[in-house]
């Protein structure tokens, strides 16, 4: 079978959706870490989450939106945490003594969470880092430190995106189930990261073959997803563009927002779909443009009457989800089977590929931050030094 990059000329790729494209393979990879060589890591920070009675759930920028995902699980599961921005727990906050924090960053540098670092320290908080560089701040400071071992990205957040809020989801639900992440000498098979082989099969390990499955399903779906998208009407640039979702993809809205920020560099919004019907709805118009995510087990119904109702004012929408009726929105997106607690890892791909469309469609550079730099490492203005491409 042709790989999913086979879908568009050579000259026409991107390096952001070459690492897109490359995403499968690294959750898959990331997956094995973490049944495999990252597992006493992972267990130590189980205990150090469980023993807590405070426990902070950090980020900023997609870090944070990684947190949005993961913070559901953990509330679902009964072990509430508190979610704060990197920036606000530093200079808004008085973190008590004993206090568990998880911080989620891809370099493990950005000046909030240096700051974040020391005041932990000074709180006499424990730090669970969770991260993709090893020479970062973060993975050298943190107690209990799990590096996500993946090749970064050109510029936009792709698979640090994913790969971070894989390894979150993991401790998450290992927090909230019994037992440890996974079972002490259980390797998945190489490459793969899967445990099918395996005699004895309890929750934890069924999990990692049911993500498996699901990543090797998400990189079959993405040629279909790319030929969607180059027939699609939904892809006008300049156009106003909401994101809605709910639960464990609240952070997949939130992400196509930076998204079409960062690459597209076009405005838009993210918001959860009940709030959006609290008054936000009143800026409703023709063509306006929608994203809403699908969750397969609550709310569904409800969310595909929003959608049906925006079509009818005149908006146009795109819709993401399992078993989606084919006419409920102007681009559909199928996804793979997967459990409705993890679709975030996978939901967001499709978004991801939209978002690189569209940048080229408008004429802007998805592979180069004009005003950003690759890693923030300062407070002040937006013009500093290093801003442009890694």
């Amino acid at each position: 079978m042709a790989s999913s990059g086979d879908a568009l000329p050579e000259l026409s790729i991107t390096h952001f959706l070459r690492d897109i494209l490359r995403q499968p393979a690294e959750l898959q990879r990331t997956l094995g870490y973490l049944s495999g060589a990252g597992n006493g890591v992972l267990d130590a920070a189980v205990a150090a989450v469980r023993a807590a009675r405070h426990v902070y759930l950090s980020g900023i920028g997609s870090s944070w939106h990684a947190g949005l995902n993961v913070a559901a699980m953990f509330q679902v599961g009964g072990r509430p945490v508190y979610l704060v921005d990197a920036a606000e727990l530093v200079q808004f906050a008085a973190i008590p003594a004993g206090a568990v924090l998880i911080v989620i960053s891809r370099s493990g540098r950005s000046v909030e969470i240096v700051q974040l670092l020391a005041k932990a320290r000074e709180s006499g908080a424990t730090v669970i880092g969770i991260t993709n560089a090893a020479d970062g701040a973060l993975a050298r400071e943190a107690q209990i430190a799990i590096v996500v071992p993946v090749a970064l990205d050109h510029a936009i957040s792709v698979n640090t995106y994913t790969t971070l809020a894989l390894a979150a989801g993991i401790l998450a639900t290992s927090v909230v189930a019994q037992g440890n992440a996974f079972p002490q000498g259980l390797k998945p098979n190489p490459g793969t990261g899967s445990m099918s082989d395996l005699k004895v099969r309890p929750p934890n390990v069924r999990l990692a073959d049911s993500l498996s499955r699901a990543f090797v399903s998400a990189g079959e779906y993405i040629p279909k997803w790319l030929a969607q998208i180059e027939k699609s009407e939904w892809l006008a640039p300049h156009s106003t563009t909401y994101f809605l979702a709910r639960g464990s993809s609240l952070g997949s809205a939130y992400e196509a927002r930076l998204m079409w920020e960062e690459g597209v560099k076009s405005p838009a919004t993210a918001m959860g779909a009940a709030s959006f019907r609290h008054g936000p709805q009143e800026i409703v118009q023709r063509d306006m443009r929608f994203g809403i995510w699908i969750d397969a087990a609550r709310m569904r119904e409800q969310d595909l009457a929003l959608a049906r109702d925006l079509r009818k004012l005149g908006a146009r929408v795109m819709l993401i989800g399992r078993r989606l009726p084919e006419d409920a929105g102007d681009l559909v997106f199928q996804l793979p089977e997967i459990a409705s607690e993890w679709q975030f890892l996978i939901d967001i791909i499709p978004a991801q590929l939209v978002a690189e469309r569209l940048a080229r469609l408008s004429g802007s550079d998805p592979d180069t931050f004009r005003l950003c730099s690759f890693v923030v490492e300062d407070e002040a203005g937006l013009l500093g030094k290093n801003t442009g491409t890694r």
